[in-house]
Formats: C-alpha cells, structure tokens, sequence
C-alpha cells in the first residue's frame, strides 16, 4: 500500500506539474540576489538501526551464504510480462531459491521426524531401554564423561539462550518500530503537503521578484542623469578639463601680467623722479662747496693744497642715469586692459557650465524614451504574470490534496489492527514444542529471506528500479513506462531509477520528470524575446551634445590680442640695465667722511664750518634719498626680470592652448558619438542585465529547485526501506534466525542432557567391582 502511495503521489505531481504552464528563468546581477524560499522536512532521508544493526547484518550474510544467486531480472520481467509459465521456468525459481528450499526441507524434516522421533525414544524408555535402565554400570572414565556431558550441554544451553535472546530482541525492536510507524507516517504525509502547498508559495515568489527587478530598473532609469549623463562627461573630462584647466590659469597670468606691468610702470616712474631729486640735491651740494673754495683761505697755502685736492673730488657728486631715456609702459599697458575688458574668467566658467551640463542634456532629450521603456517593462511584467496564469497548479495540487487526505485517513484507520496484531507477537513461544517452533522458523525464513532478497536488497541497489524501466515490459507498446504515463509519449527517456535518483538528490519536479518534453521554459522565457525591444529603444537613443561651446568667439579674440600685445618684444634688457646702475656706486658717506678730514686740515673760519655743514648735508641726502633709491632700483630690477621671464613664454603657451581648445572642440564635434554609443551601451546592459539576471534565475530556479521531490523518494524509502525492510523484514529474519538456532541446538541439548541425566538419577542396583572404590547407589 505504502510503495502504491509513493508511486501515486509521485505521478500525480508529474501529471499535475505537466498539464499546466511553467513560470521563467535566472539570476540578477551584482546587487540583486533573488532566494527561493527553503522547505523544511520533518523526515530523516535516512534510517539507522543503532547497535542492533550488527545483528541484522549478520542475518544477512548468513542469507548471502544460503542465497548467493544474483537477482533473477529476466524471471521477474516475464512475471510482470504475464510470459512466465511455471511449467517451462520452474528449473530457474530452483536454481534462485536452492538454498532457501534445502533450509526449508530441512526445516520440515525437522518438523516431521521430531515428533516421531520423541515418541520412539520415550516408548524406548519405557523398555528400560535408551537409558530407562535402573541399573548404574561403572566405567573407568565415568568422571571425564560426566564432566563432558555437563559442559558440554552448558555451552549448547547457552547458545540456545543467545539464540532466545536474539529472538526477544528482535521481537522487540518490532514492537517498538511498530509503535514508530504513525509518527512515521504523520511526518511524510506532512512534508508531502509541504511539498503540495509550498510550490505555488514559489511560483508566487519567483513572479513577484519580477517587482523587485522592475523597480530597480526604474531607479536606474530616474538616474539617468547621474548614471548615462555622468557616464559621458566622465569619459570627455580627460579631454577637456585640461584645456579648462588652462585657459582658466592663462586667464590669471593675463591680470598678473598686467599688475606687473602696472608695477613696473610705476616704479619706474617714481624712480625716475628720485633720481631727478637725487641730481637737484648732488647739484646744489657741489655749487655750494665750489662757492666755499672760493673763499680768500684757500689761496694761502697750506690751505691752497687743500682747497685743491677738495676741489678735485667735485667730480665724485656727479650721478648720471639714463632712465629718463627709458620709453613708458603706458602703450602695452593700455592693450593689455583693452584685452581684459573681455572676461576671460567668465567665458571659461561658460565653457565649464556648458560642459558640466552634459548630464542635464542627457536627461532633457531622454525623457520620452525612459517613458517608452518603462511601458515595455511593465508588458513584459503582464507577459510574466500570464505565464503563471497558464499553470493552474493550485487547482490541480488541491485535488491531489483530496487522495493524499484519503490515504492517510486509510493508513491511520489500519495501524490499529496493525498494532493491535503486534501486541500478540512472542507470547506464549517459550511454551511451544521445538517441533511447533521449527515450523514458525521455516515459514518465517522463507517469507523473510525472499523479502529481503527480492524487494530490500534489490531495492537499495535499485536493480528493482533498473527492472521496472525495461522498455515494453510494463505496457508492451511503450518503450518506456513512465514518460508513456507522464506525457503519453513512450520515446522520452524517463526512467523510474533516474526519476528516484533526482528525487533523492533534492531536484526539482521539472528536471526530474523532463517537463521541457511538455511545457518548455526556454522557449516561453527566451531572454531575447523580453528584451528585444528595450535594446532596440536603447539603439535607437538619440543624444545630441554638439552645441557644447568650450571657448566662444570672444573668448578666443580675447587669447589672440594678448599673444599679439607685444608683451614678449619689450626690451627688458634696457629696463634692467637701467635700474642695474644704483646711486650706491657714488658713495656719499665716503665722500663725506673725506671732506669732513680735510675741512678739520684748515685753520679756523668760515670756510671751515661751511664745509664741515656740507659734510652733513651730503651724510643726509644718502641716508634720506641714495638709500631708500638704492632699494627701490633693486626691487625694479627683480620685478623687471620676473616680468621677462613670464612674458617670453607667453606666445608659445597661448598657441598651444588654442591648438587644445580646438582639438577638444573638435573632439566634441567629430568624436563625441562614439563616447555616448559607448556608454549607451554599458547603461543599457546594465538595465538589460537586471532582467537577464531575473529571468536566468526563474529558470534555474524553476527547472531545478522548485517542488523539489525528495518528499517523494524519502516517503517511498519509508514505505520500502524503513517500514517494510528495516521495521519488519529484519526483526523477522533475525527472530527466525535467534529462534531457529536455539532449535536447532535444542535437539544435541536433549541427547546430552539425556546422557548426563543416568549419573545423578537413583538406580535400582549398580556395578560392584573388588579393585575399585564404589559408592553405595542409595548414597546418590
């Protein structure tokens, strides 16, 4: 009844899963992780006997020894053909069941002659013969037999005993399995609703990820701006940034350019008024110290000498500087600021803002087009959503739901009897005739031994399986069974050992039973069908960032009057060599220490003090005007020469800008095509991607984990392996194998017991011999 169930319940799903439709396929990408819920079982797919095991092993080498033939397939497959005639075949069931027929004839002989036997014997006893004999005879080795009869039967009690335990054990393990089996029952038939009510469960599952896809999708497509657009102006930063970059910094260098200019300008205006002031105060100092040589003491000597020698040194007071021939920086100052009466820092940020808004052009001229893909993505999830339509799996489960609800009423309404013909199991055994329990012995042996040969053994090595999918063996006109059953088409290789097998690995109902032979998911989910028309909308995007304007018109007039201003052709050399020449080189305080030395050479007088007055006059215009001079000339000449070095490399840098402003431009222009079909693509894969990766999961998901149908493989092993083989083939065996043994050694313990019994039994009269020491026979 069990193994019908299985088979039943495993056919049903076939026909069920068949009839209707089949959802879709796969996996999403990266950050979308789709799980189809687990179903847990309550059934072990596993049975262990625990220590008791040992002993059926042993039952079952000791059937391996009596039964060594090899499953009999062909016999069985003309049994199942209805071609195997008994007259014909019959040599083929002796040779298979040699072993167990021997061990059975031998068992009723046993059963026959016991009797018999027993009753000759004790009709011998009674003609004090076969020890009846009241008469003790003495032996010399009377002793060593009466220690051999005494061990001897020991040893056969005790193996009759062990066989007696292996009885009561395996009576037991019986009893307790059987108290097993509605638990065992209950928890099959629970993980078979499992199976029935979590399938739909995963089909709604499967389809409502389909919603978790879509609205990825549309977040992406919100983003276009960030994703598409910053995608593009990522790629062209490396392009034009740089000549940003420098347009932006050439810009800076023009304002300082003309600040430098500026301040150079004005230094050398201001120098050229200290300079004139320096010569006014030299030329005033020198008339008054020639009008104080003209004072009468210098025509008497040794004043003379002196008066000389001072004037003589006038010519020290002299200071000529060519910067008022310098010509003014007005004019190249005057283009510089009629240049930068255009903004060149304002064009650049337009350039700037005009690139920069890629990403927002992008969104403006894409808008419809998201529009047209977010329609084609919610068909396809009407397309998805008709696909489950078209499994009615729910109706189809829920009447299969009935049988199952039937048989397990059937089941629990007869595992009282069953228990209640187990608590009769072992009583009153012991209180048989051996001949009684020989019998019990060979029907229990030959019912047992050929369940476990034919039915467990081949059943775990699945050669009953290999059997059953012998083509045209259970219906002459399928080659195979099974897929005859399922689709009505007999030439799908569907095999009852490969259906089991899948089972047992946890596989799902449509690979198990090949359901693409009937509803085929690839087709019906074919990726390019869902996606086709989202890459043709994709292809066919059109975003036009042409009028990208790095640099207008202005901006580049603004470049070409600065390179042609004339900056770099100022003869900085005659700047530089102008303010080279310092007012130090006249040396005032010398001068003046050496003019003070000689007016103290002169006698006292006017001519004295008037001198001595002009040495401080001359130690005051140094302090006060060659000084101050001196460190402003040097200050032009470093500003000059920084002004020089900046200026000669203008041109070449300015040329070189332009030729990169008009590179990038025309890459903008020519080239920029390519860098938007670039990353079109990638952000149309990866929308793409998001839908591939869900319908590739559907798939699998579908074709090889969902309505996994080890339920069904772990409820028929119950039904064979455990229920029938482990709780009931096996304690039988291994009581008929404890019971038989006992038996069997029951008949040497008679005869032995029979032989030790004459040394302690009173006797009529004994033997009495003059050489050996007799015991009276009335002292036993």
């Amino acid at each position: 009844m069990a193994l019908t169930l299985c088979f039943l319940l495993l056919l049903g799903l076939c026909g069920t899963t068949v009839s209707e439709g089949l959802p879709s396929p796969t996996k999403s990408p990266d950050v979308l992780e789709f799980e189809l819920p687990a179903m847990n079982y309550e059934t072990k797919d596993s049975y262990d006997a625990g220590p008791i095991g040992g002993l059926f092993q042993m039952v079952r080498v000791f059937l391996h020894v009596v039964q060594p033939n090899p499953f009999p397939e062909d016999t069985l497959r003309k049994i199942l053909q209805e071609k195997f005639d008994i007259s014909a075949d019959y040599e083929k069931i002796i040779s298979y069941e040699i072993g167990i027929i021997i061990c059975a004839v031998l068992g009723l002989l046993f059963i026959i002659l016991m009797p018999l036997v027993g009753f000759c014997f004790g009709l011998c006893r009674c003609c004090n013969k076969c020890g009846g004999e009241m008469h003790q005879r003495q032996k010399k080795n009377g002793t060593c037999l009466r220690k051999y009869f005494a061990v001897s039967l020991l040893v056969i009690c005790i193996l009759i005993s062990i066989g007696i335990v292996y009885g009561f054990v395996a009576n037991h393990h019986l009893k307790t399995r059987m108290e097993r089996t509605r638990n065992l029952t209950d928890s099959n038939f629970k993980d078979l609703r499992t199976l029935l009510h979590g399938t739909p469960a995963q089909i709604d599952y499967i389809l409502g990820q389909y919603t978790t896809t879509k609205e990825r999708a549309f977040s992406d497509l919100d983003n276009i701006k960030s994703l598409l657009g910053s995608g593009i102006h990522e790629q062209l930063k490396p392009k034009v940034v740089p000549v940003l970059e420098d347009i932006k910094a050439m810009a800076e260098a023009i304002k300082e350019t003309k600040e430098a200019l500026l301040n150079v300008n004005s230094t050398l205006d201001q120098l050229k008024k200290s300079t004139a002031q320096l010569n006014t105060s030299l030329s005033k100092v020198k008339g008054d110290l020639e009008q104080s040589l003209n004072d009468p003491v210098c025509t008497v000597p040794p004043a003379a000498a002196t008066c000389n020698d001072i004037r003589t040194s006038l010519s020290q007071l002299d200071y000529n500087n060519n910067l008022g021939q310098l010509p003014s920086l007005d004019e190249h100052i005057d283009r510089v600021n009629n240049i930068l009466r255009t903004n060149l820092s304002s064009q650049v940020q337009k350039g700037y803002k005009s690139f920069n808004d890629i990403p927002e052009m992008v969104q403006n001229q894409t808008t419809d087009l998201i529009s047209g893909i977010k329609s084609t993505l919610n068909s396809i999830g009407s397309n998805i959503g008709n696909i489950s339509k078209q499994i009615p799996i729910q109706d189809k489960l829920s009447n299969f739901m009935d049988y199952i609800n039937s048989t397990e009423t059937y089941i629990h309404r007869s595992l009282p009897t069953l228990e209640e013909y187990d608590s009769y199991s072992g009583v009153g055994v012991s209180f048989l005739f051996c001949w009684i329990l020989m019998a019990i012995v060979v029907v229990t042996f030959v019912v047992g031994g050929n369940v476990e040969k034919l039915v467990c053994e081949p059943y775990q090595n699945r050669k009953l399986f290999q059997v059953l999918d012998t083509p045209y063996l259970l219906n002459e006109n399928w080659k195979f069974y099974l897929s005859g059953m399922v689709f009505n088409k007999p030439d799908i290789n569907l095999t009852f050992e490969q259906v089991y097998r899948d089972c047992k690995e946890n596989k799902g109902i449509y690979a198990t039973l090949k359901l693409e032979n009937s509803y085929n998911i690839s087709e019906h989910l074919n990726i390019q069908d869902y996606t086709g028309n989202i890459i043709n909308d994709f292809e066919n995007m059109q975003v036009n960032i042409d009028n990208v304007v790095l640099l207008d018109e202005a901006g580049r007039k603004h470049l070409l009057d600065f390179n042609s201003s004339g900056i770099d052709k100022i003869d900085y050399d005659a700047y530089l060599a102008a303010v080279n020449k310092t007012p130090g080189e006249l040396n005032l305080s010398l001068f003046a220490d050496n003019l003070e030395a000689k007016a103290n050479d002169l006698p006292q007088g006017n001519l004295k003090q008037s001198l001595k007055s002009t040495a401080e006059t001359i130690r005051t215009i140094y302090h006060d005007q060659v000084i101050p001079l001196e460190q402003s000339m040097n200050t032009a000449y470093k500003t000059i020469q920084e002004l020089k070095h900046n200026s000669s490399g203008l041109p070449a840098r300015v040329t070189n800008i332009l030729s990169s402003l008009d590179s990038a431009q025309d890459f903008l222009i020519k080239h920029v095509s390519s860098v938007i079909v670039q990353e079109m693509k990638k952000y149309g894969n990866t929308i793409i991607g998001y839908f591939e990766h869900y319908l590739q999961w559907v798939k699998i998901s579908i074709t090889e984990h969902m309505a996994a149908c080890k339920p069904v493989a772990t409820a028929l092993d119950s039904a064979v392996d455990v229920f029938l083989c482990s709780y009931i083939t096996d304690p039988v065996n291994l009581f008929w194998f404890g019971i038989g043994k006992a038996t069997i050694f029951l008949l040497p313990a008679i005869i032995f017991a029979v032989k030790l019994a004459k040394y302690y039994r009173r006797m009529d009269s004994e033997d009495v011999y003059d050489d050996v020491e007799t015991i009276p026979a009335k002292n036993f």
